[in-house]
């Protein structure tokens, strides 16, 4: 095996952070027990703004970006994996705090690692990856409340983004109702096709009422937005409701009162991907290999190479990404 290999790096200087595909070798690499070549990994929000220099994430330059990825064990001084295991690794600050996965080699701490359910090859587990991951979370957030396809519909905001999309995959699946907010007219058939039974129009939940209570509408929410959207969803939930919020698009503030926690008995669920333990990482990838249609997978990703990545990554800050994006690190 060669030595050298490709990645994204982006580097400080004195007009900014720039990126740029260079050749690095193995040495390079930072420590951990694990080496794995990569095969593929995907475009997140923060990627987005390592990629741009943007939020204080990376704290040490060069970087190299990517907070998920899916490829084969090359060697490894742990037990936990040997030569040839198939892994998937999301979170645990990889990609901000320690090298990514826009690279064709990668070493991590095998504890970051989980192994690859059967039914995935790496460029099916990173057209889920973090996001995927997450709405799956979520799903299970709401399933863990009592929320049953019986008990009524389910909103999803933010529904075209990576984890809106996989949500409103998986929920149709299991056989919810799902609606899927969203402010894009031009993607209500791809909304459509995924599952939704139902559209809501983004501009219906974006002005705040005041009231604490409205009309009793939905059984659970998966909202990756926050702000007045999330306190509206809050306000229209039915008895024993529950809400798994993963995201603040919108904004991180949220503007509510406990009425509806008090007199509805509604469950606000925060979903954490990043620092997940272990056994509910493996527990959610094997609910996403079961439950996640994989045609409607197809619909959801798209692949680009790791020179896309700065144009990727300014349109996913923009809002300008549908779905879930897979680099092909081999590309």
């Amino acid at each position: 095996m060669s030595d050298s290999f490709k990645a994204f790096v982006v580097d400080k200087t004195a007009e900014g952070v720039r990126g740029e595909v260079k050749t690095l070798s193995v040495a390079d690499l930072p420590p951990g027990d694990v080496l794995v070549k990569v095969e593929a990994s995907t475009l997140n929000y923060k990627d987005g703004l390592v990629a741009q220099g943007l939020g204080n994430l990376v704290k040490t330059y060069p970087h190299v970006p990517g907070v998920d990825f899916a490829g084969t064990v090359v060697s490894s001084a742990s037990p936990q994996y040997y030569p040839g295991d198939a892994v998937i690794l999301t979170g645990w600050r990889v990609g901000e705090l320690h090298w990514g996965g826009y690279a064709q080699m990668a070493r991590v701490s095998a504890d970051w690692l989980v192994p690859m359910p059967p039914q995935l090859s790496a460029r099916r587990a990173m057209a889920v990856g973090t996001a995927g991951l997450t709405a799956m979370l979520c799903v299970m957030a709401l399933e863990d409340g009592g929320v049953t396809p019986a008990k009524g519909p389910v909103l999803v905001t933010g529904a075209t983004g990576g984890v809106g999309s996989v949500a409103v995959a998986i929920l149709a699946n299991l056989g919810y109702e799902v609606a899927a907010l969203t402010g894009k007219a031009e993607e209500h058939p791809y909304l459509e096709t995924l599952g939704a039974r139902r559209i809501v129009d983004r501009a219906e939940m974006s002005e705040s009422l005041g009231k604490p209570l409205e009309s009793e509408t939905w059984a659970g929410v998966v909202d990756t937005v926050g702000g007045v959207p999330l306190a509206r969803a809050l306000a229209q939930m039915k008895y024993g409701g529950v809400v798994a919020a993963c995201g603040l698009a919108a904004s991180a503030k949220l503007e509510t009162t406990v009425v509806p926690f008090l007199l509805r008995g509604v469950r606000l669920s925060g979903i954490d991907s990043v620092m997940q333990p272990k056994e509910a990482r493996i527990a959610a990838w094997g609910r996403v290999a079961r439950d996640l249609p994989f045609a409607k997978l197809e619909a959801i990703a798209h692949d680009h190479a790791l020179a896309e990545v700065p144009e990727l990554a300014k349109q996913i800050l923009t809002g300008k990404i549908r779905g879930r994006v897979v680099i092909d690190v081999n590309r």
